[in-house]
């Protein structure tokens, strides 16, 4: 399924829909942080999400929940709380050790750059979890 939401997720960004800044797959939801692209709408971006991962979700006898939540950032808006929320879900969720990686997490190279450098050698340090 995780090669399914990379390979929507690269078609939406080659049609122009949006860039994927940081994102992670858990095992009944997705955390993604997004650029928009100049032409998209935010409804359009997701029914196509959706839409298109649908039929891999139903032959795992899965589906979409209705609706989507939604935090638009503003320009001057610090995005570290909204990295660093999305890093530690599984490690929150107790799925994880603060040892090992998440398989499902993915951060764009340029993010990488900035947020890789103030993790534990791209793991969460343990005092982030208290």
């Amino acid at each position: 399924m995780l090669a399914a939401l990379e390979a929507q997720s690269v078609m939406l960004e080659s049609e122009g829909h949006w860039v994927v800044r940081t994102w992670v797959v858990m095992p009944d939801h997705v955390h993604v942080l997004f650029t928009l692209g100049t032409d998209s709408e935010l409804a359009k971006v997701m029914r196509l999400f959706k839409g298109r991962l649908s039929p891999r979700l139903r032959a795992h006898r899965l589906a979409w929940q209705d609706g989507y939540y939604e935090h638009h950032l503003r320009p001057d808006e610090d995005r570290l709380p909204v990295f660093l929320y999305i890093f530690l879900n599984p490690y929150r969720a107790g799925l994880i050790s603060t040892n090992e990686k998440w398989p499902g997490y993915y951060c764009a190279a340029e993010d990488w750059d900035w947020f890789g450098a103030l993790t534990n050698s791209d793991v969460p340090f343990p005092e982030w979890l208290k």
